[in-house]
Order: C-alpha cells, then sequence, then structure tokens
C-alpha cells in the first residue's frame, strides 16, 4: 500500500481536518506532519491555540492515520526523507508553496513523490482560524 503523506497545523482537530485525513487516506496509509509552535508562529503570524504535543496528540488518536509525528524546526524536508511517501496530500488552503515549487525541491534531493491538492469541506464553517473565532 502506498504512503501518503499530508501536513498541517491542525489547531482544534475539527470536521474538516477530519475529512481531510480520509481523503488522504483513500489513497494509502496516512503519515501525519504537524508543524512545530515555532513554524506556526513564522508562517501564520501568531502562534497555534493548541500546544504541539496536544495538537500531534489528537492527530494521532484519530484513527485515520498511521502515524503522526512532529515536523522539523529547520527544514521541512527532513520527514519527507524519513517517510519517503509515494504520495503527498495537500490541503486546499496549503499556500505555503505550489505544487510545482514543491516538486522542484524534492527533485534536488532525489525524491519524486506524486504531489495532489485535496477538496475542501465546508470552508466556510470548518477552518480552524474560522472555529476559534467563536
Amino acid at each position: 500500500m502506498k504512503k501518503v503523506l499530508v501536513f498541517g497545523t491542525f489547531d482544534g482537530l475539527h470536521p474538516g481536518h477530519l475529512n481531510f485525513l480520509e481523503q488522504a487516506g483513500r489513497h494509502g496509509r496516512v503519515f501525519v506532519v504537524v508543524a512545530r509552535d515555532i513554524n506556526v508562529k513564522k508562517l501564520k503570524r501568531r502562534k497555534p491555540h493548541f500546544s504541539e504535543r496536544r495538537r500531534l496528540m489528537q492527530v494521532a488518536r484519530s484513527g485515520r492515520v498511521l502515524r503522526a509525528l512532529l515536523g522539523d524546526r529547520e527544514d521541512f524536508l527532513r520527514p519527507i526523507i524519513k517517510i519517503q511517501p509515494d504520495l503527498i496530500a495537500l490541503g486546499f488552503d496549503q499556500r505555503t508553496f505550489t505544487p510545482a515549487e514543491l516538486k522542484t525541491k524534492l527533485k534536488k534531493i532525489n525524491l519524486a513523490p506524486k504531489i495532489i491538492r485535496l477538496k475542501s469541506f465546508h470552508p466556510e464553517k470548518y477552518k480552524s482560524s474560522l472555529i476559534q473565532k467563536k
């Protein structure tokens, strides 16, 4: 079975996240890289509501993943190298890099997993930033 890798902050596991993990699971065994607090702050210009350890535990206990691990503090490629996925599934709202940019970075380290973007699941309701405002 294929190894499917997904990345995310997962700041308050909600139905949108669960749907994302289910979609990824249709392609193979799901490995999740949960963003480190320091990296979330860099990318989103705010600290996550829940700690990285709590977010990691929530994802790991979701019943939808084979393995969840924390991302690297300095190099997002390290978990990819470690896991050697067949497929990387990006969320509908992940914009840190495009699939083409990611492919270019991976090619430099001799990795060539397929990269897809998964569909949204009621983004008007299930997005961590919206839920936390409520």
